[in-house]
């Protein structure tokens, strides 16, 4: 830890809080005997005016300090304790003092490189002297902003760390060691950023304060073949766009979308402190359809109007969107878009029309490498089917999806612990322009670079294997990005846990059944975290009929279930949000009251809160831009404005982010590096699981490369059967599955060594299989033809299990429609 010079100041997790009439003393202290002193004015307490003390104290030398100011402030009631504390979350104004917000209770809920905490209470205490007289102070003004932030219950969902950096994944930490608390809190998964910007500006450091995460963590110690685990899933929610379900929709002007959640699964073996352990983790991101759409909350209707609104032609928010996920988790970007292909009354079926039409602008400017992969996979049609095993045929995408990102494994020593996870209670001394990103983004490009063994770890117990890198990220999505969107991260997580045992040796096999203990503790880990992510967003517990017919759950009671959870959303939806959206907004500091300024609660709508007017004003030959799907099925629009019309100077789009994503690492990673440790670094290879890569590319040059320069999609047409979009053959062929099948056949999976995995250039040299001939409905003319079986001998048969639409998806980002 750096701060001032000493050592000691990262570690401190106590306070006591004493007062006088004219300033509030907080004394900190360590393990080690270190005393430290905070000193915050009361006198002007419309200014927050805090100053540390230099000095490091014994604790003989504090008291002596404590007694001196009570007997020099006796004549004023002296110094008085007012609370024992774990930190401070932050300092906030409304229209009189400033207020401090401390944690005064904790609870420990898991260890991730030390002890993780959750805010059991927090207290709020004003910084004026009780005896100055200020109306402001109790106006009724005042007394609703406070109770406004009350709405926000630090109590619920809200977790830190006195000595890992949270915020952040573990391959972030362990691969980019980012010093600097004051960097660090400008993440975008810290929602204390805004409260704690002053206290951190005028100390440069963070020592008194506490880093909060808003999402889930869970913890838990599981057993496989007679060695014990930990599992450990963290969801950390963006302060960017944040909100509730109706209020928060779609993408802002600067790229961020609404119910923007990392989701990251860690597995560690469990063995003592000292002793080297592995560690594998893998992220994955869901959040809101990444297009400029709103729902109005309705009193009369519980499926409220969609608007969708085409004020960005050239899809520059979207752009800035998927560019910013390069630049966190690096190429590949992989989307799982989940809403329904077909309605009675259109609603969603618009939206994904248009976001198919987003993805495929964007990428006719991409280099084929760089490209989105995009997937349609209309979940609820799935699970209506009686003969389709959702679960399992999310299983096989996520298998997939996991063979192009890849995931984190290595094996860390104590001495690689603390260096890679040091707490973000440090100094910042360089609090210089470079240092002040607002986010992750660009720190992808400095993991490989950075991810080198620590100094000490020269040890006979170390194993000096290659570590593996995730680099790219699977976003899923539906329409809330709450239930769908939970059962697929939940068989994203259930692909990745097979291989993850495997990697850290634990398990021979690289699949799991979905019958067995560890997919049932892992099912009921996501099905807790789609339930906490629900209510933060949705007002609701998530609706999870997928899993409560997994585990035989009388469908009376999922029913009776799911109906007590609509009514529960609705009622939050409709008559709680606007609170908690305002309640948000000012926690988050997206809304700043000031005097003669207009109150939160009198805002006509959230999208004043910024202090940006983001309205569109329409003119006649504006009206087309504007499509509204109402509930009875009429859609209003009278044209559409296709893509190849635009102007040329909106057809250039940058390609930076993603390019920068990939070219700079193409020297360190690839399908065919060597697992050889090289000199003072450690190699790096992509982490696949055992099977050839034709398995799942086959032959990509074959297949025919489609890039359309129109808009190709209309709400007249079935999106399943444009003829830009293919059927995923490989997919559908599965609908017959037993619920036992597995993802992959174990005897395929075991017949291949990672040495066989070779690079993109060999598989498509390889590949012999011809493209099927499309039929002008753009369906497949293999598609009544019988699926082949794989024959683990046979290298050649591997690839017809896979259609040439699938390879195609994997060559060259396509996007596919089932």
């Amino acid at each position: 830890m750096e701060n001032g010079g000493s050592p000691l100041l990262g570690s401190m997790q106590e306070f006591k809080l004493f007062e006088t009439q004219s300033n509030f003393y907080m004394i900190g202290w360590n393990g080690s005997g270190v005393y430290r002193v905070l000193k915050i004015d009361r006198l002007d307490a419309s200014e927050l005016n805090v100053s540390e003390d230099s000095t490091a104290y014994t604790k003989k030398e504090c008291y002596e300090l404590l007694k001196r100011i009570h007997e020099g402030n006796k004549a004023t009631g002296g110094l008085k304790l007012v609370t024992l504390c774990y930190g401070i979350i932050g300092f906030i104004k409304f229209l009189g003092p400033y207020y401090m917000l401390v944690i005064t209770e904790r609870r420990e809920i898991g260890e991730i490189c030390g002890h993780n905490s959750q805010v059991s209470k927090s207290e709020i205490i004003s910084l004026q002297n009780s005896s100055v007289l200020c109306n402001i102070v109790n106006s009724r003004d005042e007394n609703r902003y406070k109770r406004l932030l009350s709405v926000v219950d630090l109590t619920k969902d809200f977790f830190f760390s006195y000595s890992y950096n949270i915020m952040r994944s573990f391959q972030k930490n362990m691969c980019d060691h980012e010093s600097g608390g004051t960097t660090l809190y400008k993440k975008m998964f810290v929602w204390n950023e805004f409260l704690t910007r002053g206290i951190r500006h005028n100390l440069r450091n963070t020592v008194w304060t506490v880093a909060l995460v808003y999402g889930f963590f869970k913890q838990t110690t599981l057993s496989e073949a007679g060695r014990n685990f930990k599992l450990t899933l963290v969801a950390r929610r963006s302060r960017h766009n944040a909100g509730t379900r109706y209020l928060k929709r779609g993408i802002n002007e600067s790229g961020n979308v609404a119910n923007d959640v990392e989701t990251e699964q860690i597995l560690s073996e469990d063995v003592p402190e000292d002793h080297p352990m592995q560690i594998s983790s893998v992220v994955q991101n869901r959040g809101s359809i990444p297009l400029f759409w709103s729902q109005e909350t309705s009193r009369m209707n519980l499926k409220p109007d969609i608007v969708l609104s085409k004020r960005d032609l050239i899809y520059e928010a979207t752009r800035l969107h998927f560019e910013n996920l390069a630049e966190r988790y690096g190429i590949p970007i992989i989307i799982l878009n989940l809403i329904k292909t077909k309605e009675r009354r259109p609603r969603e079926s618009i939206l994904r029309a248009e976001f198919a039409n987003a993805i495929d602008f964007i990428n006719k400017d991409l280099p084929e490498e760089n490209r989105l992969r995009f997937l349609h996979w209309d979940l609820h049609k799935h699970f209506q089917s009686k003969t389709a095993n959702v679960l399992t045929l999310l299983g096989k995408v996520a298998v997939c999806a996991l063979m192009l990102t890849g995931f984190f494994c290595h094996q860390v020593t104590p001495a690689m612990m603390l260096e890679g996870c040091r707490s973000s209670s440090s100094s910042d001394a360089e609090m210089s322009p470079h240092n002040s990103s607002d986010d992750d983004s660009g720190e992808c490009d400095s993991v490989e670079k950075n991810f080198r063994p620590s100094k000490n770890v020269a040890s006979g117990d170390y194993d000096n294997k290659p570590g593996r890198l995730q680099r790219g990220v699977l976003r899923t999505n539906c329409i809330d990005c709450l239930d769908r969107t939970n059962v697929a991260q939940y068989a994203y997580g259930w692909a990745a846990l097979g291989q993850q045992l495997h990697a850290l040796g634990i398990r021979d096999a690289t699949t799991i059944e979905l019958d067995d203990p560890l997919s049932s503790s892992l099912m009921a880990l996501y099905e807790r975290m789609g339930d906490t992510l629900a209510y933060q967003y949705g007002g609701s517990a998530a609706h999870n009929k997928v899993f409560s017919e997994r585990r035989g759950q009388w469908r009376a009671a999922t029913q009776s279930q799911e109906f007590l959870r609509t009514l529960q959303r609705y009622y939050n939806n409709t008559y709680m949000d606007a609170d908690k959206q305002d309640a948000i907004n000012i926690f988050l500091g997206t809304f700043q009251p000031e005097q003669g300024k207009q109150a939160v609660w009198e805002l006509r709508s959230d999208s004043h809160s910024n202090g940006q007017n983001v309205e569109i004003s329409m003119g006649e030959d504006e009206r087309f831009l504007v499509k509204r799907c109402l509930s009875d099925g009429n859609i209003l629009h009278e044209s559409r404005t296709p893509m190849s019309a635009m102007s040329s100077k909106h057809e250039s789009i940058s390609r930076k982010g993603f390019e920068s994503s990939s070219h700079q690492v193409t020297h360190i990673i690839s399908e065919s590096s060597p697992d050889m440790p090289a000199a003072g670094y450690v190699a790096l290879s992509r982490c696949t699981p055992s099977m050839p890569s034709t398995y799942f590319f086959g032959d990509a040059r074959k297949v025919q490369h489609n890039g359309s320069n129109s808009n190709y999609l209309s709400e007249q047409e079935d999106m399943s059967t444009v003829s830009n979009f293919v059927d995923v053959e490989w997919l559908s062929s599965s609908e017959n599955l037993c619920e036992n099948d597995q993802l992959n056949r174990p005897s395929l999976l075991s017949s291949y060594s990672t040495a066989e995995m070779s690079s993109s250039e060999n598989i498509i040299s390889e590949a012999k299989q011809p493209a099927p001939a499309m039929s002008e409905s753009g369906s497949s003319s293999r598609k009544g033809k019988e699926p082949m079986e794989a024959e683990p001998s046979a290298h050649t048969k591997t690839c017809d299990d896979f259609t040439d639409s699938f390879k195609q998806w994997v060559a060259y980002g396509e996007a596919l429609c089932h």
